[in-house]
């Protein structure tokens, strides 16, 4: 493998702080599997490219799982004919647990599925709360979500859909805990995944446990702790589309 030169990215791995650089190289160098030492590579003098440049290559995109409309954020190169083995760098969201409470056992099965069928890269947690899966082409985005939903794992919201719930650890360990973070969650969750994984609006609907724009405070001064929604507002919620209105309720 012919390594892109990097003298840009490099100086990024200078100073005292840890560099997202030195992760990508150590997928390029020390990876054991050659499919994601090439991607790495690849990955790497596309941003070379990008940072001589100053423009970003990527566009979007259709890319989609059976059964789903959103959660699956594509990425198309448009110097695939450059660097190859990245032209297609799809993100996969992934639903983390309530209170982002993970085993060991856990990561260590959600990363072996994704060194079989993506680039090795993931972030916890993109500002949207999901599990960030970075870099994979379109047959493998199937192929990854089929075995992660086989032993129990969802796809989040990406797109005009409501996002992924998220919460706390709460009261598992939290003395100040005033509300059964975990119960709201799940009551959220089972209310809204359609609007997650099918949605039909045209507007992107923010419904997170921690905070809620004001507009779906319906009375404001009957808040459920912790949350920033209120008992009216989580019964009935009236939510805009392109085509009119409908409405929602628990």
């Amino acid at each position: 493998m012919s390594k892109h030169d990097t003298p840009m990215l490099d100086e990024l791995e200078n100073g005292p702080w840890p560099s997202f650089i030195d992760g990508i190289k150590r997928l390029r160098d020390d990876h054991p599997e050659e499919r994601i030492n090439g991607v790495a590579n690849s990955l790497l003098g596309q941003l070379e490219h990008s940072y001589e440049t100053r423009k970003g290559y990527w566009k979007g995109g259709t890319v989609s799982v059976y059964g789903y409309g959103s959660g699956i954020i594509p990425r198309f190169s448009e110097v695939a004919s450059a660097f190859e083995e990245s032209k297609e760098f799809h993100t996969i969201r992934v639903q983390p647990p309530a209170g982002n409470y993970y085993t060991t056992d856990m990561l260590r099965q959600l990363g072996d599925s994704w060194e079989k069928f993506g680039s090795g890269l993931v972030t916890f947690h993109g500002q949207t709360g999901n599990i960030m899966f970075i870099g994979s082409d379109t047959e493998n985005t199937q192929l990854f979500f089929n075995e992660i939903n086989e032993y129990g794992w969802d796809l989040g919201g990406a797109g005009p859909c409501v996002r992924t719930g998220m919460s706390c650890v709460g009261a598992a360990r939290c003395e100040q805990s005033c509300a059964d973070e975990m119960k709201i969650h799940r009551l959220l969750l089972n209310n809204f995944t359609d609007d997650v994984h099918r949605p039909a609006s045209g507007t992107t609907p923010c419904v997170k446990e921690r905070r809620a724009p004001q507009r779906y405070a319906r009375h404001p001064g009957k808040h459920l702790s912790k949350t920033g929604f209120s008992h009216g507002g989580l019964r009935r919620r009236r939510f805009s589309t392109r085509n009119g209105s409908r409405v929602r309720g628990i």
